[in-house]
C-alpha cells in the first residue's frame, strides 16, 4: 500500500493544495508551486509502490471474523505514525503530525478518476456560510448561536458519476381554457379542452450522481450545479491537505438514478412549452435514452457536522461555488413559549371579543 506526499522543495515541509490561489503552497516557508510543476509525481506513482515490514517480535491476538472487514491501515512516511481508515478513503492527513498524504494506490487502474473541479472556496468561508445559515433562525438553540458548537470541519473530494445521454421524448397533455362572464342576472363559465402533443429529443452532458454510500444523495444534489467548465484532468496533487474518497457505488448501479433524473428533467422541460393554458395534465409520456457515455469525477465538498441532543446534524457547502444546505434543530422550549405567545394572544383576544358581545346582548 503505497501513499505520495508531497514535500517542500526549500524547506521539506509538507505542502497542500490552496483553493485561493490554485497553486501548492508551504505554510512553513511560503514557497509556491504550480500544479502543473508536480506533473511528474503522478508519473512515478507505479513506481512508488514499495513497503517496509519490521517484525518487532508481537505475536498479538487473532481478529474475529468480520472484524477487519472495510479497514485499511497506513503508516504515515514523515513521522511513522499510522493511519486507520474505510477501504474507501483516498487522501487524508496525518492525525499525529497533520502531514497531508494521498493514498495512491486507492487511485490506481481502473479506480484512477477521469477529472477533478479544484476546491475554489476555502475552510474560512465554509464556516461564515454556516454563520448566515443560522441568522434569522428564531427557533434555533441558542448555543448554536453563542459558540463555536461544532464537531467536525472537513474538505472532501467526493465521488461522482457522471452520465451523458440523449433523451427522445413524446409526451400527450390534456388543457384547458376557461373564460368567465357575468350579466346582470348570471356569472357564467366555459371551459374548452385541448389535445396538446410535444414531440423531441434533449441532449444531456455529465448528469452527476454521487458514488459514495457514505454521502447522502439529496444533500450531495441540494448542493449542485458544479461548473464543469473548469473540471481539470485529474492530477494526485489536488488531493493534499483534503479527504477523498473513491467510488464505492460503480457506474452501473447508479444509472437507475442517473435515469431517473434525466428523464425528470426531459419531462420539466416539455412541460414548459406547454403555455397559454388554464391547466395542463400529462396523459401519457413516453422517454427514451440513449447513453452517451460515463466518467468519474472528484467534486470538493466542505461537510460540517455538529450534534445536539444525542442527534448529529451534518451541513455541506459547495466547494467550488459556495452554495450552503443543511438542516437545523428545533428548541423545544423556544417554540412552546413561541406558540404560547402566538396562539394564547389571540385566545385571550376572542375571549374579550365575546365578553364584549355577551355585554352589549
Amino acid at each position: 500500500m503505497a501513499i505520495q506526499e508531497f514535500k517542500c522543495p526549500n524547506c521539506g515541509g509538507a505542502i497542500q493544495f490552496n483553493p485561493g490561489t490554485q497553486e501548492m503552497t508551504c505554510p512553513y516557508c511560503d514557497s509556491v508551486m504550480d500544479v502543473e510543476a508536480l506533473k511528474t509525481m503522478d508519473e512515478e506513482l507505479a513506481q512508488n509502490q514499495e513497503s517496509e515490514s519490521i517484525n518487532w517480535g508481537y505475536e498479538g491476538g487473532e481478529w474475529s471474523e468480520g472484524e477487519q472487514q472495510g479497514l485499511a491501515v497506513y503508516s504515515c512516511k514523515s513521522c511513522g505514525g499510522e493511519i486507520v481508515g474505510d477501504e474507501t478513503l483516498g487522501a487524508t492527513s496525518c492525525p499525529f503530525c497533520g502531514n497531508p498524504v494521498v493514498l495512491t494506490s486507492k487511485f490506481a487502474g481502473t479506480l484512477r478518476p477521469d477529472m477533478l473541479i479544484p476546491f475554489k472556496l476555502g475552510k474560512d468561508v465554509a464556516l461564515e456560510a454556516l454563520q448566515k445559515h443560522y441568522l434569522g433562525k428564531r427557533l434555533l438553540p441558542k448555543v448554536f448561536q453563542d459558540q463555536n458548537h461544532l464537531d467536525e470541519v472537513k474538505g472532501i473530494y467526493v465521488p461522482f458519476w457522471l452520465f451523458d445521454a440523449e433523451a427522445d421524448a413524446n409526451i400527450e397533455y390534456s388543457a384547458t381554457k376557461i373564460r368567465n362572464w357575468s350579466d346582470k342576472n348570471y356569472n357564467y363559465s366555459e371551459t374548452s379542452v385541448f389535445r396538446v402533443v410535444r414531440e423531441g429529443g434533449i441532449g444531456f452532458s455529465h448528469v452527476p450522481v454521487d458514488g459514495s454510500k457514505a454521502m447522502d444523495d439529496t444533500l450531495m444534489e441540494s448542493i449542485e450545479p458544479f461548473t464543469m467548465t473548469e473540471a481539470v484532468d485529474f492530477k494526485v496533487a489536488y488531493l493534499a491537505g483534503y479527504f477523498a474518497n473513491k467510488y464505492d457505488v460503480d457506474a452501473e448501479k447508479s444509472t437507475a438514478r442517473a435515469n431517473e433524473r434525466i428523464k425528470n428533467s426531459t419531462a420539466s422541460a416539455f412541460a414548459g412549452t406547454v403555455t397559454g393554458y388554464s391547466t395542463v395534465t400529462p396523459r401519457s409520456t413516453s422517454i427514451r435514452l440513449k447513453s452517451g457515455g460515463v466518467r468519474y469525477a472528484l467534486f470538493p465538498v466542505w461537510l460540517l457536522s455538529t450534534s445536539w441532543e444525542s442527534r448529529n446534524f451534518v451541513f455541506a457547502m459547495n466547494g467550488q461555488t459556495g452554495k450552503f444546505v443543511g438542516d437545523l434543530p428545533l428548541d423545544k422550549a423556544a417554540y412552546k413559549a413561541w406558540f404560547i405567545k402566538i396562539f394564547g394572544g389571540a385566545a385571550a383576544a376572542l375571549l374579550i371579543i365575546s365578553q364584549i358581545i355577551v355585554g352589549l346582548m
